[in-house]
């Protein structure tokens, strides 16, 4: 699973994850940016185009290399200053309190210690930072869980750890985030038990 994982996985993620329904939900997630912008799972690099002006630098956490070099012309072709800034959320060499706000899409599912994660990016947001996030995770319909729930196993081997029932809403409040605004719906065209996501904004209380 080595060379699956490492060389080719970021290759298809890069056209799936670059279909109109992900670029729409992007622009979405990412307009009201500001300031200095921590992203996490910066993957190849798909939301660059879609940071506002009000962004001045964002610091990319992202632990694929294949991803950063999928990402080398988008970054060039940036507005908004790009550095790569570590490898995972669960430990971030960044300064606490220093950043506006964090992004993150589509990419809570995969983190293997999710609360220690959320627990870094809420450390190194100021007072009032806002987390901006589009992640898929635990549907509302019995039929739908059961299905995520049998399916999980094969998806997290097949997409880097991706797990289909994780109770995002609940991560993130637990984290200490108080969620402003929240969307839920089922993806448009995805299968229904990779599909349900949660869109929204999250202030650091």
């Amino acid at each position: 699973m080595g060379i699956y994982r490492d060389q080719v996985l970021p290759r298809i993620q890069d056209k799936v994850m670059n279909r109109k329904g992900a670029r729409d939900a992007r622009m979405r997630v990412c307009a009201r940016l500001t300031g200095d912008v921590v992203e996490v799972g910066f993957g190849t690099g798909l939301n660059v185009r879609y940071y506002p002006p009000e962004v001045t630098k964002v610091w990319a956490v992202e632990p694929s290399q294949v991803c950063m070099q999928l990402a080398e012309s988008r970054i060039n072709h940036s507005k908004v200053p790009v550095t790569l800034a570590g490898l995972t959320g669960e430990h971030l060499d960044l300064p606490s309190g220093e950043f506006d706000a964090v992004l993150s899409t589509w990419t809570l599912c995969t983190i293997p210690n999710l609360s220690a994660a959320l627990q870094e990016l809420r450390r190194i947001l100021k007072p009032g930072g806002t987390f901006h996030f589009v992640e898929h995770g635990h549907a509302p319909d019995t039929k739908t869980a059961r299905w995520q729930q049998r399916l999980e196993p094969l998806n997290m081997r097949l997409a880097g750890g991706c797990h289909l029932t994780r109770r995002i809403p609940e991560y993130i409040e637990n984290a200490g985030f108080t969620i402003e605004h929240l969307d839920r719906y089922y993806f448009d065209g995805e299968p229904k038990p990779y599909g349900y996501t949660f869109e929204g904004r999250a202030v650091k209380s």
